[in-house]
């Protein structure tokens, strides 16, 4: 039987009713999306469309098809609801009108 390294990763989500973060361990070449559905968070949060969220590794963008490695944080990524530069100038024209 061949030796069959392990990783542990940890996986984490936040939405606004819960914030998770999932210590489990899978297997050397297993892919980002892979770990994802192995986690069980799917099925915990059935609300997260992997089709309509963006994945990462510790803030950073990545491909469902990336390998993991040993100690990676999986980030699932919900859409925003607000452009964060239409927010800004909202506020800062607020400010403005305020100020005079």
């Amino acid at each position: 039987m061949a030796d069959v390294s392990l990783l542990q990763v940890q996986i984490c989500y936040a939405s606004p009713e819960a914030q998770i973060l999932h210590d489990f361990t899978v297997e050397q070449g297993t892919t980002l999306q892979q770990a994802i559905l192995d986690s069980g968070l799917l099925r915990q949060q059935n609300g997260i469309d992997l089709a309509a969220c963006r994945v990462g590794i510790f803030g950073k963008l990545k491909t469902p098809d990336t390998l993991l490695r040993d100690g990676d944080r999986i980030e699932i990524y919900r859409p925003l609801i607000a452009d964060p530069m239409d927010s800004r100038r909202a506020r800062m024209e607020k400010s403005s009108r305020e100020s005079r």
